[in-house]
């Protein structure tokens, strides 16, 4: 999404509905979590950045079998070997879902399911945003599900946060968000809960997730879910941060591979357009194979073979979302990275640039969302209303070094910005478009 003409709607979403800003991916194992996200089974805070306003940030992960014993499991159980899951094990009957964009036949499907426990969040917020892992074998799908209750009483219905699956064959639905969840005082857009009233009394005081898994009846494949996520947070409304010192990865740089969305313009337009809105994909590409992970041969078998760098194409089409209509929700992007082995991956929101310093400082790049007109940053040549870039290193003087999937071709995808300019446009909340109208910002 790097367009500077007038936002859709769905240009809008992308840009300012998806609470958790960041998201990382890096191999993991049941010793060695993401840094990208807490201590499993904690609940933590997001630091400030010194001299900031306060931040309202919590983060809680399920991984661990600590973790998984301590929901309510309804036909799912512990998942065989090291990496610690939840299986379909026993059906606990059928439920009925009609694929709304055409896909799969199949309206009976046999279903278990795990709650996990209300999470009383430790700062109110005003959304929440969930993320998954999971292993879904053909024939297999997941449904992930949000409550939340409020600091006024009462709680919201079970929202359904996606419809998902690695696999995108007829034996499955189409993996998709789902429009038009409320109940008056949170909504759900795409991929986030949020408060439809930031004004009001009411805030969201507690969280829960559920997971259902779903095969076909009579089937004996096992649907696996390795870890469930949620980030809650209540940014304050900013025009602009205060700026932060350089940080802990001053003069670091991660090499990654260079991929350039602009490549595929015009390719695969049933996925959103082709390679102009493909800044999600793109960007989660390249940090996949940062890690050594990528499509096989036959994984890329029906992409046609003159068209170069055909791994883009794939994950284009394994995070297309068929109601949001492109390919920029972020838990479908998380999730397809993990469908690769020992790969785990968040989406988060992260207070400030000396966070995300911290995990380049690691080793780990991640992905970040922000918008701005193009007198505003300069050396993208480019103004946006929504888009993704890879923050993989700063230089001696702190500046941004980013792979920005918005380069002409992918010599021209390593970008160096102002650490300013990109600090400030990464983290503000409220931001002016070329028309001088209020829009929203990220917020990290």
């Amino acid at each position: 999404m790097s367009s500077s003409t007038p936002a859709s709607r769905r240009t809008v979403l992308a840009a300012t509905a998806a609470v958790g800003l960041a998201f990382a991916l890096s191999p993991g194992s049941p010793a060695s979590p993401a840094l990208a996200v807490p201590v499993r089974g904690r609940t933590t805070d997001g630091p400030t950045t010194p001299g900031a306003e306060p931040d309202t940030l919590s983060r809680h992960t399920w991984t661990s079998r600590r973790d998984w014993r301590a929901g309510l499991a309804e036909g799912v159980a512990l998942a065989p070997g090291r990496r610690a899951g939840v299986c379909l094990r026993t059906p606990q009957g059928t439920v009925e879902y009609e694929d709304p964009h055409g896909g799969t036949t199949t309206t009976a499907w046999e279903y278990a399911r795990w709650t996990g426990p209300v999470r009383a969040l430790p700062h109110p917020a005003t959304e929440v945003l969930p993320s998954w892992n999971a292993h879904t074998p053909p024939g297999t799908w997941l449904r992930v599900e949000v409550r939340v209750g409020y600091t006024t009483g009462g709680r919201s219905p079970w929202y359904v946060l996606g419809v998902w699956t690695s696999t995108d064959g007829p034996d499955v639905p189409r993996r998709t968000s789902v429009d038009g969840q409320k109940d008056g005082v949170t909504s759900v857009w795409t991929d986030t809960v949020t408060l439809d009233d930031g004004t009001a009394e009411a805030r969201i005081g507690s969280v829960q997730l559920r997971a259902v898994l779903l095969r076909a009846p009579g089937s004996d494949a096992v649907p696996v879910l390795w870890r469930l996520a949620a980030t809650a947070s209540a940014v304050p409304d900013r025009f602009e941060v205060p700026a932060g010192p350089p940080g802990p990865a001053t003069g670091v740089e991660i090499r990654v591979p260079h991929y350039s969305q602009n490549v595929h313009v015009g390719r695969y337009p049933e996925y959103d357009n082709g390679g102009e809105a493909w800044c999600s994909p793109t960007s989660t590409q390249m940090i996949t194979e940062y890690w050594g992970r990528r499509p096989t041969p036959e994984d890329l078998a029906w992409v046609r073979p003159e068209y170069d760098d055909p791994q883009v194409c794939h994950a284009a089409r394994h995070t297309y979302d068929h109601q949001y209509g492109g390919c920029g929700n972020w838990p479908f992007n998380t999730a397809y990275a993990a469908t690769y082995q020992d790969m785990q991956g968040v989406v988060t929101r992260l207070a400030s640039l000396e966070q995300a310093e911290r995990l380049v400082a690691a080793g780990i790049p991640l992905i970040t969302s922000q918008s701005f007109l193009a007198k505003e940053l300069d050396g993208a040549g480019y103004g946006t209303a929504g888009h993704l870039m890879t923050v993989v290193g700063f230089t001696e003087d702190g500046d941004v070094i980013a792979a920005d999937p918005a380069g002409r071709d992918n010599n021209d995808v390593r970008r160096v910005y102002s650490r300013r300019a990109w600090e400030n446009i990464w983290l503000r909340t409220k931001r002016y478009n070329e028309n001088g109208q209020v829009r929203s910002g990220t917020g990290g």
